[in-house]
């Protein structure tokens, strides 16, 4: 973060204050996820007798119901944004939040909790509005290491999370991450209400441009759609795994050992690359350009599926994910830098806000594809799957930057 230090006479007044506090509050967010989201599928378990095809399917549809209302509601917050600002969309998304996770502590039953999280997706969208804030307050210049630096808070936070919640679930049950995370949220809610300083002139809703008069601003628009489908692609490959990590290191363990604490670790590896690697990214994407990062990430990122797909250890698990989060520094936020450089400001909040949708119906596909296919199959099919996924995603960017540069020539 020291690395701005000198460069302050090109940013806005109170940006660092601002920037330090959306940091924070990323960061609290991903850890928030990370302390819940790992272990939903074993809290699930204890609320009645599933057989392993019902916990698997109940599992995916406890994460995926969060992400189709989020797909459905997020156009509507992203105009919203672009007229009100997005300080307010990141006080909104926070403050529901910190009540329906806390709510989700006192599920008695599954239904309960999939209520909660269906109703926690139709208010989210906390990082990316904290992410589009920033976007408009920085420089393009300094753009890729900003997005960058806030992927890395919500990364960070999901490395202590699993952690965190691993061991608060072992010694005091899986309710009690639930409790902790809904307090801190609220705390995310106060910070930004009193400290975030947003430059933002509203614009009346008759004096917005349409989309369709931005998309004819935007140079390559072939690209940006990619991007959408980037972010879709990336975050499956992401949830199709989550889900179902603690059942797999379960099964690997045979049942035995400290299962908890063992799938947090294993969840946890690819934030420790992650926040290894994204400053140096960062900073190189600031250099060669967004677009080059992204195919190499998609590229290596594919390559280590393999391995993950044949592994029969936790820890060797363990281990190919730690260098997959190496990798994915370079996957969204490239995405994301892209979207910021090739768009107008003014559309900033509606661009993202499909960008989230995409995401949205990323983790909803992800979540179901990733349950569907270890119950059906085996967990190790839903690495091969993602794996392929990831090849599919790279031939469309090389697809989208081809006719990038046959339009330039002509």
């Amino acid at each position: 973060m020291n690395d701005i230090a000198g460069h302050n006479d090109a940013f806005p007044n109170g940006w660092h204050q601002t920037f330090y506090t959306l940091w924070l509050g990323c960061f609290i967010t991903g850890m928030g996820y990370s302390m819940t989201m790992p272990f939903i599928s074993l809290f699930i378990n204890e609320l009645g007798n599933f057989s392993r095809f019902q916990l698997n399917i109940y599992s995916g549809l406890a994460f995926a119901v969060t992400f189709i209302s989020q797909a459905i509601v997020s156009p509507y917050w992203g105009n919203l944004a672009d007229q009100k600002g997005r300080k307010l969309m990141c006080l909104r998304a926070s403050g529901v939040m910190a009540c329906t996770i806390f709510i989700t502590g006192f599920s008695t039953s599954v239904w309960m909790i999939i209520g909660m999280r269906f109703l926690q997706g139709a208010f989210s969208g906390y990082i990316n509005n904290a992410t589009a804030l920033m976007a408009g307050e920085t420089p393009h210049r300094r753009s890729g290491w900003v997005m960058s630096s806030m992927m890395t808070a919500g990364v960070s936070g999901n490395l202590v999370g699993p952690l965190l919640g691993g061991s608060l679930s072992g010694a005091f049950g899986y309710r009690i991450p639930f409790f902790i995370t809904g307090g801190l949220m609220f705390l995310v809610f106060l910070t930004n209400w009193i400290l975030v300083k947003e430059h933002f002139q509203p614009i009346e809703k008759e004096k917005m441009k349409p989309m369709k008069e931005i998309i004819h601003m935007i140079p390559n628009v072939r690209l940006i759609f990619a991007m959408f489908i980037t972010t879709l692609i990336v975050q499956a490959s992401v949830m199709s795994i989550d889900p179902i990590v603690s059942l797999y290191v379960r099964e690997m363990m045979h049942n035995r050992g400290n299962i908890a604490f063992i799938a947090g670790i294993v969840a946890a590896t690819p934030g420790l690359g992650n926040l290894l690697s994204a400053s140096k990214v960062g900073h190189i994407m600031d250099h060669i350009g967004p677009e080059k990062v992204l195919m190499v990430g998609l590229v290596i990122a594919t390559l280590l599926f393999i391995p993950m797909t044949f592994t029969r250890s936790p820890w060797s698990l363990a281990f190919w994910r730690f260098l997959l989060g190496l990798t994915n520094a370079g996957l969204m936020p490239a995405a994301q830098t892209i979207l910021t450089l090739d768009v107008p400001q003014e559309a900033f909040g509606r661009i993202f806000s499909y960008n989230q949708s995409f995401q949205a119906c990323g983790s909803v596909f992800g979540a179901l594809m990733g349950s569907v296919i270890s119950g059906l199959s085996s967990y190790a099919a839903v690495f091969a799957v993602t794996g392929i996924s990831l090849l599919v995603n790279l031939l469309i960017v090389l697809a989208a930057r081809h006719f990038k540069g046959n339009k330039k020539q002509a």
